[in-house]
């Protein structure tokens, strides 16, 4: 079980993220289109699955849009933005900020993702929703990096999830 900080109170989440070098557990997500997909989706890819709590919070969406930016030159790399947000939220949001290198998934169809990956935030007035974090898989969806992010209102390390993947990004080059 992991602890977050949601405006400087501390909230217990169901479990721990997926263990480096295990088998990242499979998913059933819905995307903008409300087709079910899964990891098998993206097999052969590399990924990073973005989690968090709300696409319409301000560092919830700069996450977003960083990531967006950062995907531009690696074709290779699926970039999956997780909430409980419905897919019409997500694909609101990428419309209105032009975002073609990410791909929204809500888990509302499918219960298990926030447990299975540990993000469930199960006190407080955030219980339901998934705490930020960010998971990186290689192309046979085995973990190589993760990182739960201790307090909400902080953003995920990119350089380190992109480093995760033997990709070298100059994180003065970050626009936000």
């Amino acid at each position: 079980m992991q602890e977050i900080i949601f405006n400087g109170t501390r909230y217990r989440t169901h479990g721990d993220l997926p263990s480096l070098g295990s088998r990242a557990p499979d998913v059933s997500l819905v995307n903008t289109e409300l087709q079910d997909v899964s990891l098998a989706n993206f097999m052969g890819n590399r990924k990073i699955l973005n989690i968090f709590p709300s696409i319409d919070t301000p560092v919830c969406a700069k996450s977003v849009v960083v990531f967006n930016q950062l995907a531009e030159d690696h074709d290779d790399v699926a970039m999956l933005m997780v909430s409980y947000d419905l897919p019409f939220a997500h694909a609101r949001f990428q419309q209105e900020n032009s975002l073609n290198n990410v791909v929204g998934l809500s888990a509302i169809r499918h219960a298990g993702f926030g447990e299975n990956y540990g993000v469930q935030i199960v006190e407080g007035p955030l219980a339901g929703m998934f705490s930020r974090a960010v998971v990186v898989l290689d192309e046979n969806n085995t973990v190589v990096h993760r990182e739960q992010i201790a307090d909400i209102g902080d953003e995920p390390d990119y350089v380190a999830a992109y480093k995760a993947l033997g990709i070298e990004i100059n994180p003065l080059e970050i626009k936000t």
